[in-house]
């Protein structure tokens, strides 16, 4: 009988991945939610932009208060990101070992791990632009300044491609997580299952229809400044 004990630590790295991925994911959530205030109107934005930035708190603005969150943020999504990437194949005979077992099984919550680890890659390298960005100008985030740089900065393509890719990441993260820890299982789990994929699905459609909206009525605005039907000081 073997008495080797076993080590812990890929233990704690999975629950760690689990824990800094629920809480990117619900930051999402949030954040796609704050960033459709734009469609309320301008002045509604500016309202949470003025929130975030400590004003109804303080009595005056701190963009400072962003730069400190965008970077605890990027330091969450640089750990996660670690972590994840030990689980993704790393050689081309483990890949397609992979493929294969996906193609043959046909199963869909094995597809939508597959969509993670895609929507991961591109995130790798689109997140981190636009987190800099907010470090480094914080003061850059109300109405009229965002939708400058959405038009003007020509960051729309970043944003588009970036929206389904956090939307499918976080939702299919947070249904994955969901079904680990056995959260809202029931005593049926077949029937709490399929509640879960109409849930992620729905997730899914409504969060991208919002952040599409969102980001067509910055693109709007920014148009309207970049022809001059909407002063903005530069």
């Amino acid at each position: 009988m073997s008495t080797t004990k076993r080590s812990r630590v890929p233990a704690y790295l999975d629950f760690l991945q689990g824990f800094t991925g629920l809480f990117l994911a619900l930051f999402i959530v949030g954040h796609i939610l704050f960033e459709a205030s734009i469609l309320f109107g301008p002045d509604a934005m500016e309202r949470m932009t003025l929130f975030f930035e400590g004003y109804y708190l303080f009595g005056e603005r701190h963009p400072v208060i962003v730069t400190i969150l965008a970077a605890i943020i990027f330091a969450l999504f640089v750990v996660h990101a670690a972590l994840a990437v030990r689980k993704i194949p790393s050689t081309w005979r483990q890949y397609r070992t992979f493929r294969n077992h996906m193609k043959r099984f046909g199963h869909e919550d094995t597809s939508l791990w597959m969509v993670q680890v895609v929507t991961g890659f591109a995130m790798f390298f689109l997140a981190p632009v636009h987190i800099y960005t907010m470090m480094v100008n914080p003061s850059k985030i109300g109405p009229y300044l965002s939708a400058q740089r959405v038009v003007e900065g020509w960051m729309w393509p970043l944003y588009l491609v970036l929206l389904f890719c956090v939307v499918l990441h976080a939702f299919i993260g947070l249904y994955r997580l969901a079904l680990k820890w056995g959260w809202f299982e029931g005593k049926d789990y077949r029937k709490s299952r399929k509640a879960m994929k109409y849930i992620l699905r729905t997730s899914i459609v409504l969060y991208i229809a919002i952040g599409l909206a969102s980001l067509s009525s910055y693109a709007s605005i920014g148009l309207d400044i970049k022809n001059g039907s909407i002063k903005v000081e530069r």
